[in-house]
């Protein structure tokens, strides 16, 4: 399938419009990666949660978990009633975030950065989907994003994949996303239509999220 002229000169106008705001929130995003180890784990811990849920409600649990104390030392049993009511599968969501908070312990500290390849963003990508349990390729890739990696990679949610097909650039909305296979011959179409309408990845991303919205977040 092929995008008509016309509908790509109107995406173009969109994104000229708040093309500002998107770049601004892009620019805070690669000012993420230089925050503590801490924040980056905060990244990684808000991403674990939006999975089939309200991202201004994971974030909102994220900053209650971080007021507390709660989000570097608590038990899952401590941050459930933070999620509760907020994200879907809050007592899975608590026992991720927990295991994830486990393989970056060092003593005291939180070690997340290390593990960050900025040469192969896709290999990272990967570990994260084999390591981190309630990571898919989605979720490894708007934690990749949200820290500043996004320029190469895309997050295929409902919002992104319903302007994907749109737009022409898939016949269908599959199913499922999650294997490796499905979640890159999309990504790679995704990539191409990028080019074409001369709009970089990361940027796509928050436009379309802006259309479904009607605003831009994370």
């Amino acid at each position: 399938m092929t995008t008509p002229k016309r509908d790509l000169e109107k995406l173009r106008r969109a994104y000229r419009k708040i093309r500002p705001q998107i770049n601004k929130r892009l620019s805070e995003f690669r000012s993420n990666f230089q925050n503590s180890e801490d924040d980056v784990f905060s990244e990684m811990s808000f991403c674990l949660l939006t999975a089939n849920a309200n991202a201004l409600r994971c974030d909102e649990a994220i900053k209650l978990l971080k007021k507390n104390g709660l989000l570097l030392k608590g038990s899952p049993e401590k941050l459930k009633p933070y999620l509760k009511g907020r994200v879907r599968f809050h007592n899975k969501k608590a026992e991720f975030i927990v295991r994830a908070r486990g393989i970056f312990k060092r003593g005291k500290l939180i070690k997340v950065k290390g593990i960050i390849d900025p040469k192969d963003i896709i290999a990272t990508r990967d570990w994260l989907v084999e390591n981190i349990k309630g990571y898919g390729y989605k979720e490894s890739s708007h934690f990749l994003r949200n820290i500043g990696f996004g320029q190469n990679i895309a997050i295929l949610d409902r919002h992104i994949l319903k302007n994907l097909k749109g737009y022409g650039v898939i016949g269908k909305i599959p199913d499922s996303v999650g294997s490796r296979k499905v979640y890159i011959e999309i990504e790679d179409k995704m990539r191409k239509f990028s080019k074409e309408a001369g709009i970089p990845l990361d940027a796509l991303d928050l436009l379309f999220w802006s259309f479904q919205t009607g605003f831009i977040f994370k």
